[in-house]
Parts: structure tokens; sequence; C-alpha cells
């Protein structure tokens, strides 16, 4: 009988440090996919939009339209 309870003693201990050492391994894992992704978010350049801006129009004139397409402003008289 006392055999038995040491080996169900010894496998209790083998799968609780078994069990620690994946816990630790997934925590290390996480740690490094998270650090790598906050690298990325800081280091992401951000994609130029186009800003469009309109003029004030007066009676009887044409519009004149002023715009940016992120490579230089366009003015279309």
């Amino acid at each position: 009988m006392q055999n038995l309870r040491s080996v169900a003693l010894g496998l209790a201990g083998i799968v609780v440090i078994a069990a620690a050492f994946a816990v630790s391994l997934t925590l290390i894992a996480g740690a490094v996919l998270t650090l790598s992704l906050g690298y990325r978010m800081l280091t992401a350049r951000t994609k130029a939009a186009p800003i469009y801006a309109k003029t004030n129009r007066k009676s009887g004139e044409r519009e004149m339209r002023v715009w940016n397409d992120g490579r230089g402003t366009i003015i279309d008289l």
C-alpha cells in the first residue's frame, strides 16, 4: 500500500511540474507576441489620406477646388 501511495504521489508531482512548465512556456510565448505586436504598432507608418479643402464661393464665380493627394497640393481653377 505504501508503494502504491508513493507512486501516486510521484505521478501527481510530475503532472504538477509538467503543468507549471507548460504554463510558463505559454506565458513566455504570450509575452514575446505582445512585445512584437507593440513594436509593430509603434513603428508602423500611417498611410497618407487625401485632405480636401473648399474655398468660399462668391456669386457668379466658378468654385475653385483645392486638395492634397498625398504627393502635392492640386488647385483646380
